[in-house]
C-alpha cells in the first residue's frame, strides 16, 4: 500500500492522520538518510493506530521509547539498518526538566503544569509525560522543547517554578496503584469483562460502551460483544483504566475465571 492508502486504513479522525503521516515522514527520512529518526510524542490511542501502520508497511526497524519504562506518551524511533537499538541514545531526542514549587502546601495538578505548557507555546506532542510530586514535577519532552521550557516556563497555577534540567535517568514516576479482582464473566464480551473491572452492572457498562466512553487497548469500541483476550487493556472515561492479567479455566458454574488489575 501507498502512503494515502496506509493512512485511509488506519487513521479514524484527521488529528490522527497527521499523526501518522508525520511518522511515515520520519520512516522515509531514515531510510533515504540511513540515521536515526524520532517521531513527535504519540498518546497510547495514536500508538495503537501507528503498531498495525508500521506492520503493513513491513515492519520497518523501530523502538518506542518515553524517557522511562513504562511510560505512557512515548515518540517512535526509527533506525537504520547499521544501528541496534541498544546503541541508540535517548538523551539524543528527549530532555527531562524538573519544576520546583517552593511554597509549603503547594498542589499542582497535570492539568495546571500542562496548562502552563500549552501557555508558552508547545503543542501537546512536544511534551511527553508529566510526573507530578508534592513539591516538584518532572516533564519529559523532546530535546529541542527543552530550551524554551527553561527559558519560558516561570509559573504554573498561581505558583513560580523553579526548573532544571536533570537526567532521564532522575526520572521517578510514582508506582501505580492498583487492585486486584478476581471474578468469572459467562462469556468474554467488553461489557462483562468491563462491568468486571469497574464494579459496573453489565447494563451500565453496555451503555457507557454505546456512548462511546469506552475503549479497547486504546481505541474507541461501539460493541458490547467486542471479544477481549488476556493482556487487554480497558479503558473508561471518568472510571480509568484495567488491564485482563489472566483468563483461567471454568468456574464449577461453566464461567470463565478472570484475572483482573483496576489503576486507581
Amino acid at each position: 500500500m501507498n502512503k494515502t492508502e496506509l493512512l485511509n486504513k488506519f487513521s479514524k479522525d484527521p488529528e490522527e492522520r497527521i499523526a501518522l503521516a508525520r511518522a511515515l515522514d520520519q520512516l522515509n527520512r531514515a531510510q533515504n538518510r540511513s540515521i536515526p529518526c524520532a517521531t513527535q510524542f504519540f498518546s497510547p490511542a495514536q500508538r495503537s493506530a501507528l503498531e498495525p501502520l508500521l506492520a503493513a508497511s513491513g515492519h520497518p526497524r523501530h523502538l518506542f521509547h518515553g524517557g522511562y519504562e513504562g511510560a505512557e506518551r512515548t515518540v517512535c524511533v526509527f533506525l537504520p539498518d547499521w544501528q541496534e537499538p541498544d546503541d541508540w541514545e535517548a538523551v539524543d531526542e528527549l530532555a527531562a526538566i524538573e519544576c520546583a514549587y517552593p511554597p509549603t502546601g503547594a498542589e499542582l495538578t497535570h492539568r495546571d503544569l500542562l496548562g502552563g505548557l500549552m501557555g508558552i507555546g508547545l503543542t501537546r506532542e512536544k511534551v511527553g509525560d508529566i510526573l507530578t510530586g508534592e513539591k516538584s514535577a518532572q516533564v519529559v519532552c523532546l530535546r529541542d522543547a527543552a530550551p524554551i521550557i527553561l527559558s519560558q516556563f516561570s509559573q504554573a497555577g498561581r505558583y513560580r517554578l523553579k526548573l532544571k534540567e536533570i537526567p532521564l535517568s532522575g526520572l521517578s514516576p510514582a508506582p501505580a496503584e492498583v487492585k486486584l479482582i478476581h471474578d468469572t464473566v459467562a462469556a468474554l464480551r467488553l461489557d462483562a469483562v468491563a462491568a468486571s473491572g469497574f464494579s459496573l452492572a453489565r447494563g451500565k457498562a453496555a451503555d457507557a460502551i454505546a456512548a462511546g466512553r469506552v475503549s479497547l487497548n486504546h481505541r474507541e469500541c461501539l460493541k458490547p460483544d467486542r471479544a477481549v483476550a488476556q493482556g487487554d487493556i480497558i479503558t473508561c472515561r471518568g472510571l480509568g483504566k484495567c488491564v485482563v492479567k489472566s483468563v483461567g479455566g471454568q468456574s464449577r458454574k461453566g464461567r470463565i475465571i478472570l484475572e483482573i488489575e483496576r489503576y486507581l
